[in-house]
């Protein structure tokens, strides 16, 4: 299997301004995010629109994209930087994977269970979920939750818990029911991200602000892989400053 993972890369951010530079003990979070995602990928690049960004990346040695400023989500800004790494390296792709830029502890072995999900030829779209066993992560109100189907595809996501066990209370439901949060990276054909990129925003998409949800209020269908690994992604300072903190009790190690 040929697999393109791309790395879409802003500067602007509203709660956290520049965060793919912010210094996470020695190397910059996008620098984090790159070294991790090459242990799993052959091919790696990081797409931006920012020439800070660019400069940062190239100083110790990475692969960059400079791509339009205009793209709205990171999956066009993937199209266009796959487009152009195709081009210049000729190769047939398999899949691209859209890797989150802020999650500095990502587990490359997460990389390589979203790139299995294209060994079977039927996937078009693939991402990842993570089995809640805990029922406190049941009171969260910031993590997206997903339900499935026997074979392992999405059936749908939201931004509320799902699914709801009627005649039960909520401390009971996970006695009840399997629970997966969802982990927010994807993977697509070629064929499949240049045809999502293409899909007018769905009503669906709009309510919950999940841009997954096109997908499948088209009538497409996406695979899941199961992971173990929880994803912290980076958006304020306090999240950073969790990070760090993480990784110093850990005692984690970085070349």
């Amino acid at each position: 299997m040929k697999i393109l993972g791309i790395i879409p890369a802003r500067f602007a951010s509203t709660r956290l301004e520049g965060k793919p530079l912010k210094d996470i003990c020695g190397k910059t979070m996008i620098q984090r995010v790159y070294e991790k995602a090459t242990q799993a990928l052959e091919h790696v690049y990081i797409a931006t629109d920012d020439s800070r960004i660019e400069a940062e990346v190239k100083s110790f040695a990475g692969n960059v994209i400079m791509t339009s400023a205009e793209h709205t989500t990171g999956t066009n800004r993937c199209v266009e930087a796959y487009n152009i790494v195709q081009k210049e390296l000729n190769i047939d792709f398999d899949a691209v994977l859209n890797i989150q830029g802020d999650e500095p502890l990502l587990e490359p072995e997460t990389l390589t269970s979203l790139a299995n999900c294209f060994n079977d030829p039927s996937t078009e779209m693939a991402t990842l979920i993570r089995p809640v066993h805990d029922k406190k992560e049941l009171l969260s109100t910031s993590d997206i939750w997903v339900v499935i189907d026997k074979n392992d595809y999405a059936l749908y996501f939201s931004r509320e818990v799902i699914p709801h066990v009627r005649g039960a209370l909520k401390d009971d439901w996970i006695e009840h029911h399997a629970y997966y949060k969802h982990i927010g990276m994807y993977g697509f054909t070629p064929k499949g991200i240049k045809q999502f990129a293409s899909m007018d925003q769905t009503r669906l998409e709009k309510s919950e602000s999940l841009e997954q949800l096109r997908w499948l209020e088209n009538g497409g269908k996406i695979k899941v892989a199961h992971t173990t690994h929880h994803a912290l992604s980076v958006d304020t300072q306090e999240d950073l400053d969790e990070v760090i903190e993480i990784i110093q009790k850990r005692g984690i190690k970085f070349d």
